[in-house]
């Protein structure tokens, strides 16, 4: 049978094995070893980084050890040969040295490396030569070089075939014919060829018919039929030949064709007669097996199948048992994979790390934390966790919001002997950086330091973001320099969580900065969270048109907005009390949302009760507690109306507020500020107070209270204006109690209002925190605190003046109600109410311009705290 030509076939994509090409063999990088291996692993990469880049013929230095000198020198000179130089000269000096197994390793680097213009030029040589004239393998490995390149160069496999005398060509030499039309997904050449042979009296292989099958198994335009593969296995089955006996190849050609499309009857046959012929499967047969089928619906029936393999002895392993819990897992089907682990251990198959981390990973999906402490308990006492186990868990917690047991389960998994690898510290500073751990964030970061690893961007945006969340500006900004300076260049998400720690606390012209370092110096254009955290920045800034033009901004450069970026434009129209566009932007959010989360209802509601819209705030409030989808929003409904004051109906509230935390402080934080703020402007201040003190409990606003022999600081620069107000009123009431129980008092008393380069601004006062906080603390104190000329963000009581405060409750002889601010609930006003427009409101300050001029002169004994 005549061979045609195949310069017309189209070109498709390689995927066939060739038996005489083996793999380029694989370096694996050994367990780093603790304190020293690191670093010389970064002496090695920086060495090879600093050699120069060898030339793609040059091979790699492992390949090349194996040959021989005269292997290597004559790959060298035929490497280093011009388009036009002599081979001949090449050979002169190691003529009588070389044999054709040299020749056939020459072309296996030759074939690694895919030149095949060199393989040509050097066969054709040995053509010409009779002392090294090619044999039958030279022949079969040029085929192969050739095969490798595609469509365009099977004509030219055709001729080397053809060189070959018709008497010297075997299995080898046709199987390798084939293999090149085969791995051109040219099936159809392929079967003709395999019929060509038999006619020629040429014997077949195993490796022929297996090379044929996978040709046609993979065939999709269109498929050819399975009864033809199966018309081909049962000729290799009744074969008289032992040499083509089906082999683990064959059965997994075929189960891997029997997968796609989705014949699970044919894959239990085959399954069985691959069993009787004495072939035991593999994880690539049983990976196919379990996809058959659960591409036809009936997973269940793998397990009954396993089950009776293991009533007659032949045990799957547990990569068979693992294949199938991730298919099942794969669907959600939970409860059935935990059934393939009962079935696993029932049959005698122990369970390995890998078993346990699907159904870890499984449970962490559907936020059965519980379920996953209890299978980590039962796998410590089967099979000792390694790495990826402790990698599962700490993405499971991380994202669950068990920021805390990251950090537990990473020092346990130090006292077991285990070694964490860079994602294993990644994680972990991720979950860091979500809990506002900061000090444990720098422990981990010291941690890789001592074990000779290099901190990647992700691990130093875990950090960046666990200091921002403590307030920690300046530290914050020492680790983005600090990343820099060892070569861990910022990504996008680095700037972001940079630019957010200055955008918590208002810091919009320090977030500014960020992001035009980042245009204009780095060539990293703004996304979605980039805009985020500017909107955000703007908003606690008070710089309200800023943020809804940042808005527009985003819209302009085609990033659709989500939760977060709606909420944010919400918060600058509901600070600037623009109720209209307040409303607008609320039912945007509820068209694209469905349900508004708490903390737009909050902004809502706060907006509302300032401007004394009451009947609008309780239909709003009627609307939380009718919400049948959410609980959250009933629960805080009835608590803002007082319905939950009890001991047990505040324990409801507090779960909700819990389940808040495990967000991360990120929304925890913009969560307490909206809540915080619509209790103080319904008058609930009471309960404002308890919410408070959850939030300081989690760890919120760590930078909120800090006491020394020095001074006493309160600082509110991260808080909503509700939210400051009582945090604030929390803050005198525990001054008046300090005064009056102690005799030493500090130099200075302060309120943080602003932070940043806004400090040294004077418009600092005319901002919505500063304002209300400088009118509560001297309306409630007269004239003892002020504005201090050195710095525009904290309103101070000097020592002198807190001496005053303290003799006038000696004086009083004790008060009637325990504190300079009454905390507790006032009751709801009734709709038509005034209790914030009702009278003209008066600049904040102007009152107290002669009370300032009084203590200028003793700032001067400040400078120097």
């Amino acid at each position: 049978m005549a061979l045609v030509s195949t310069t017309t076939v189209a070109s498709s994509s390689s995927y066939l094995c060739d038996p005489f090409f083996p793999a380029a063999a694989r370096s694996w990088c050994r367990p780093r070893s603790r304190g020293g291996g690191g670093r010389a692993r970064l002496s090695v990469l920086s060495a090879r980084l600093s050699a120069p880049t060898a030339s793609a013929s040059s091979g790699s230095t492992g390949e090349r050890d194996r040959y021989s000198y005269e292997v290597d020198s004559l790959i060298d000179r035929l490497s280093n040969l011009a388009p036009r130089g002599s081979i001949a000269k090449c050979l002169e000096t190691a003529r009588h040295r070389l044999t054709l197994q040299d020749f056939a390793a020459v072309y296996r680097e030759f074939s690694r490396r895919g030149d095949w213009q060199r393989s040509t030029r050097l066969f054709k040589y040995m053509q010409r030569q009779s002392w090294c004239r090619p044999d039958e393998h030279i022949h079969a490995i040029v085929i192969g070089v050739l095969g490798r390149q595609g469509p365009a160069l099977l004509d030219k496999c055709l001729e080397v075939f053809h060189d070959l005398p018709a008497d010297s060509r075997t299995a080898l030499s046709y199987t390798s014919l084939i293999a090149a039309y085969a791995r051109n997904a040219l099936h159809e050449e392929a079967r003709a060829l395999l019929d060509q042979m038999k006619g020629a009296g040429v014997a077949p292989t195993a490796a022929t018919y297996n090379t044929v099958l996978a040709a046609c198994a993979r065939a999709a335009d269109p498929p050819v039929p399975f009864d033809t593969l199966l018309g081909l296995f049962a000729e290799m089955r009744h074969d008289a030949s032992p040499a083509v006996r089906p082999d683990l190849t064959t059965y997994n050609t075929l189960l891997a064709a029997a997968a796609v499309r989705a014949l699970s009857d044919q894959s239990e046959m085959l399954l069985r007669t691959m069993l009787e012929a004495g072939v035991s499967p593999d994880n690539t047969s049983y990976r196919h097996i379990v996809a058959a089928f659960a591409g036809a619906g009936n997973l269940s029936r793998v397990a009954d199948l396993f089950g009776e393999m293991a009533d007659t002895g032949h045990t799957p392993d547990p990569s068979a048992y693992l294949g199938l819990m991730e298919a099942h897992t794969r669907i959600g089907a939970t409860a059935e994979a935990v059934a393939v682990l009962r079935q696993m251990q029932a049959d005698g198959c122990a369970p390995t790390a890998a078993t346990y981390r699907v159904l870890l990973d499984q449970y962490g999906k559907q936020g059965r934390f519980d379920g996953v402490r209890e299978l980590f308990r039962e796998m410590r006492t089967a099979v000792p966790p390694d790495t990826a186990t402790y990698n599962v868990l700490f993405n499971v917690f991380g994202d669950g919001g068990f920021f805390k047991e990251v950090v537990e389960l990473f020092h346990d998994m130090l006292r077991t002997g285990i070694e964490p690898d860079m994602e294993t510290c990644e994680g972990v500073l991720a979950a860091c950086g979500q809990g506002g751990l900061h000090e444990d964030a720098r422990e981990v970061l010291e941690y890789i330091s001592k074990e000779g690893m290099v901190p990647t961007a992700k691990a130093y945006t875990g950090l960046i973001e666990a200091l921002g969340h403590a307030a920690k500006y300046e530290e914050a900004y020492v680790a983005f320099n600090m990343m820099t300076e060892i070569g861990s260049l910022p990504t996008i998400e680095t700037y972001n969580s940079l630019a957010n720690v200055f955008a918590k606390g208002g810091l919009f012209q320090e977030a500014e900065a960020v992001f035009s370092r980042m245009t204009n110096s780095v060539g990293i254009q703004k996304n979605k969270d980039s805009f985020d955290a500017l909107i955000e920045a703007y908003c606690q800034g008070a710089q309200l048109d800023d943020a809804v033009k940042a808005y527009m901004e985003m819209r302009k450069s085609r990033f659709n907005p989500d939760e977060r970026s709606l909420e944010g434009v919400l918060n600058a129209y509901c600070i600037a009390g623009v109720i209209d566009e307040s409303k607008e932007q609320f039912e945007e959010i509820r068209s694209d949302m469905t349900v508004p989360s708490i903390i737009a209802y909050c902004m809502m509601l706060s907006l509302y009760a300032r401007n004394d819209r009451w009947a609008d705030a309780y239909d709003l409030l009627e609307e939380m507690k009718s919400n049948r989808d959410s609980n959250t929003h009933q629960v805080i409904a009835s608590m803002i109306k007082g319905e939950y004051d009890d001991s047990s109906n505040w324990q409801m509230v507090e779960y909700v507020l819990d389940s808040s935390n495990l967000e991360g402080c990120d929304y925890s934080l913009r969560f307490f500020n909206a809540l915080l703020d619509v209790l103080w402007w319904f008058g609930q201040k009471a309960r404002a107070e308890r919410v408070l003190e959850h939030a300081i409990n989690y760890g919120l606003f760590p930078e909120l209270s800090r006491d020394t022999k020095l001074i006493w600081s309160l600082d509110v620069h991260r808080m909503s204006v509700g939210g400051a107000l009582v945090a604030v009123s929390v803050w005198l009431n525990k001054l008046y109690t300090r005064l009056k129980a102690e005799k030493d008092l500090p130099q200075l008393a302060s309120v943080v209002v602003l932070r940043g380069k806004m400090e040294k601004s004077t418009v600092t006062r005319g901002l919505p925190i500063a304002k209300v906080v400088y009118s509560i603390i001297n309306d409630t104190l007269s004239s003892s605190f002020h504005y201090p000329k050195w710095n525009k963000g904290r309103i101070i009581c000097l020592k002198s003046q807190l001496k005053k405060l303290q003799a006038a409750i000696d004086s009083s002889n004790g008060a009637a109600i325990p504190g300079f601010v009454q905390m507790t609930d006032s009751r709801l006003p009734s709709p038509g109410s005034k209790i914030y427009t009702g009278e003209a409101q008066v600049e904040n300050g102007s009152a107290h311009a002669t009370a300032e001029s009084l203590v200028e002169e003793k700032e001067s004994e400040l400078l120097a705290l």
